[in-house]
């Protein structure tokens, strides 16, 4: 399998984490919290974070504050299908080919739910073929996207799809929410609206770098279910973080990299490009620290942290395309992302070209 094009897409709204902190601290929310909480807010959005702004599906930041369930139901369900089908056009346009092409779509997302998915919308915004075969995947996470990739590649590789295209999308501002749990109020600091797209299929681009998908693994660990998961309190998503999800991931994404490469014989020396999921920047650092890492090899990771937050699942995709773009060179690249579940997912790249 090969990756021909990717496109990632975002909000229009663009928010430093300084103007963040200016509208939660003057919001009638924040007197309710308690002093702790009101701390926590201050020191991770005035502080250091590795984030420096983030892009919102929000005309206004004083909409954040607007947490009914009608209200965010709506804004998943009127950004989700732009947002993955605008970064589906750039991956089209990227490759010069026609979505009358593919022959399978599937979407990953976890902020929000629609019946009929996703695919049905995005389908009809992009001009996919009647007969194209759509699958919607939920609940998996950060961790999505190559699970994605996976289940595309099992679809090339059965013969069923010559072209498959995998999107990845989350409208995180649709799942806010606030109180006095702190892994709550952190996860609203750091999370950002965005979609990643990439166009798959059996065959090569016929020029530019060459992104071949040669192996992949996954852990899931149920007993660490509850760490980093999702819960629906009053119609809302709530988010569970707990702060052992950076040890975590970088000890299970460690364990598959093992896997995955000691079955290709390949180590760690042989891998000249590094695309990590950066939950945050104590996740980034746990990972590099595992993986014996300097600054500069994660630096695509670092990068897309910076600009846009923890954007989820279409993470890997947009560090992935920033590396792409790059001075990362070509050879063995290792791709990693994590999520509810607790699963982990690893994928070895060769890249040629």
């Amino acid at each position: 399998m090969f990756i021909r094009a990717l496109g990632t897409a975002t909000p229009q709204h663009r928010y430093t984490q300084g103007e963040c902190w200016e509208a939660i601290r003057t919001s009638a929310h924040f007197a309710k919290l308690a002093p702790r909480s009101r701390a926590i807010l201050k020191k991770v959005l005035t502080g250091k974070n590795g984030i420096v702004a983030r892009h919102l599906a929000l005309g206004t930041l004083e909409e954040a504050f607007d947490l009914t369930p009608d209200v965010l139901n709506r804004r998943f369900a009127r950004h989700a299908p732009a947002l993955a089908a605008e970064a589906a056009k750039r991956a089209f346009a990227a490759s010069n080919l026609a979505p009358e092409i593919v022959d399978a779509v599937i979407i990953s997302t976890c902020t929000g739910y629609l019946c009929p998915g996703l695919t049905s919308y995005v389908s009809e915004l992009i001009g996919l073929r009647p007969n194209v075969f759509a699958l919607d995947l939920v609940g998996q996470g950060c961790g999505a996207a190559l699970p994605n990739l996976r289940a595309a590649e099992s679809l090339l590789l059965s013969g069923q799809a010559e072209n498959v295209l995998c999107i990845s999308v989350e409208v995180c501002s649709a799942a806010f929410y606030l109180d006095d749990d702190p892994g709550v109020l952190i996860s609203a600091c750091l999370f950002g609206d965005g979609a990643g797209a990439a166009l798959v299929s059996k065959s090569p681009p016929p020029s530019g770098r060459r992104v071949k998908w040669a192996s992949a693994g996954s852990i899931l660990s149920p007993k660490d279910r509850d760490l980093l998961r999702f819960e629906s309190r009053s119609g809302m998503l709530r988010n569970i973080l707990s702060p052992c999800i950076p040890k975590l991931a970088a000890r299970h994404a460690a364990a598959i990299f093992q896997e995955v490469s000691s079955a290709a014989g390949i180590t760690r020396q042989d891998v000249a490009g590094w695309i990590f999921h950066a939950g945050g920047r104590e996740v980034l650092t746990a990972l590099r620290e595992s993986f014996q890492l300097s600054e500069e090899a994660v630096q695509c990771s670092a990068r897309i942290l910076s600009e846009f937050g923890n954007i989820s699942s279409p993470f890997v995709l947009f560090t992935l395309q920033e590396a792409l773009s790059g001075q990362t060179p070509n050879g063995w690249w290792w791709m990693t992302s994590f999520g509810a579940g607790f699963s982990c997912h690893g994928a070895l790249l060769e890249v040629r070209g």
